[in-house]
């Protein structure tokens, strides 16, 4: 795509202005504010729940449980995007300085690659524990989990620098129209005047190495998984390995849903809408879905967390 002129002045800096969704009518503002406040909210005490079920809990103390990884990252990854958008919806306000823009898109993609790297390694967890399992303690000792948590933080942290530090070097107007209810990089990248081909190569490039490579690792370890888990001759221990992934294969599975709506949104021809839309839900889908999957589907999650909510209840019954 080639340049535009650019009218603004090159001695001040631009003025972002979150188009949120152009057909949304003013009506439907506040009934949308408040399903995303419900949203937000759920994410909010689920991810937090979590959390401290993990802190208090002993059996959540073992590495196999990347739970607080993952948790801390969705109520940082909504928080990145989500109350700017219920700003937005209930006050109407549109507006973001360059600095926050451009510290809202790395914190978003970010946090995004983050749970990406998270899942690979929970991912290997799971291939260790069950592909190895007498070897399970020797290798997964609370130090390397702990390494191969902070290596995934580190690289996701510095993985977008490059293409944010980039595209805040790009022309812009004096008033710059972002078609989203957030600065994602694509978005800002189309609003430049500067020619966006290099910026949407880097961030083609940055997509695939986040999405497919982490994909690729997690589908490489579940082979594996599974071709162990039918070497098992009984049936009862063929379900119970298969239990041990059941959580974190829905997690990853609503992990790239949400990236295959975000994508299909975006390629395919439809309206502008629908592109925002999907941005939303990649925003929103996971970080909802996760505190409930592994609050129904994990025994032990489940046990802590009406540990914590009845006390004296649960007291009770071990007692009987």
């Amino acid at each position: 795509m080639y340049a535009s002129a650019c009218n603004g002045s090159k001695d001040s800096s631009p003025i972002f202005y979150l188009v949120g969704t152009p057909s949304l009518q003013d009506v439907f503002f506040l009934p949308v504010f408040f399903i995303f406040l419900s949203f937000y909210l759920l994410i909010l005490v689920g991810n937090a729940l979590i959390l401290l079920a993990v802190v208090i809990e002993p059996r959540l103390h073992k590495p196999m449980y990347f739970l607080i990884n993952l948790s801390a990252l969705d109520i940082l990854f909504t928080t990145s995007t989500v109350p700017k958008m219920l700003s937005l919806l209930l006050l109407g306000d549109h507006y973001l300085s360059f600095s926050a823009c451009f510290l809202q898109m790395y914190l978003f993609h970010s946090f995004s690659c983050s749970e990406a790297f998270i899942l690979v390694v929970m991912a290997y967890d799971r291939y260790v524990a069950v592909c190895r399992p007498l070897h399970y303690p020797v290798i997964m000792t609370p130090q390397t989990s702990a390494a191969l948590a902070v290596s995934a933080w580190l690289i996701a942290l510095l993985l977008p620098i490059p293409a944010v530090v980039q595209t805040s070097h790009m022309a812009f107007d004096s008033t710059v129209y972002i078609y989203n209810c957030f600065c994602d990089h694509l978005a800002v990248v189309q609003a430049s005047c500067s020619d966006t081909t290099p910026q949407t190569f880097m961030g083609f490039c940055i997509a695939m190495v986040v999405s497919f490579l982490p994909l690729l690792l997690v589908l490489l370890s579940y082979a594996h998984i599974l071709a162990s888990v039918l070497r098992i001759s009984s049936r009862e221990g063929r379900s119970r390995a298969f239990s041990t992934c059941s959580s974190h294969l829905l997690v990853v599975g609503t992990y790239y849903s949400s990236i295959a709506i975000a994508y299909v949104a975006y390629r395919a021809d439809l309206p502008l809408d629908f592109h925002i839309v999907g941005n939303v839900v990649f925003a929103i889908l996971t970080p909802v879905l996760n505190p409930l999957i592994y609050t129904l589907r994990n025994k032990d999650v489940k046990a802590a967390i009406t540990k914590m909510a009845c006390p004296q209840d649960l007291g009770h019954h071990e007692d009987l």
